[in-house]
């Protein structure tokens, strides 16, 4: 059901954990699963200098946090701003259609945290 990357991060989830320094924080969640996702960020002169997540809910919304966060560190907000729930399936091998949401749910996070910015 899941692909090998889907299960990879979920299992060992990339920049997993708070981020205390962060410039910007968000937090988001899907009330029709009940899976959250947090977002924090260090922008520096247009930057994403460094990100973290924290996620709770299925495989999925944990697997799509992770994918996420290597999507966008080190990259110019600009560049974050062209990140859709596509990319984030296509780059874990797709997820199923059954929770594609959770790929929505990481670019709400993205797009609430790029607004604060």
């Amino acid at each position: 059901m899941y692909s090998a990357a889907v299960l990879d991060h979920f299992k060992n989830p990339h920049n997993a954990g708070e981020l205390p320094n962060a410039t910007v924080a968000v937090h988001v969640s899907n009330p029709a699963c009940g899976d959250v996702l947090a977002l924090m960020a260090v922008v520096e002169n247009g930057r994403i200098a460094e990100v973290r997540f924290k996620a709770s809910g299925c495989v999925s919304a944990i697997a799509a946090g992770s994918m996420l966060t290597d999507m966008i560190a080190g990259r110019a907000v600009k560049e974050a701003r062209a990140v859709t729930p596509e990319r984030i399936s296509e780059a874990l091998g797709g997820l199923p259609p059954a929770t594609f949401h959770a790929a929505q749910l990481a670019r709400d996070a993205l797009e609430s945290l790029l607004a604060k910015l």
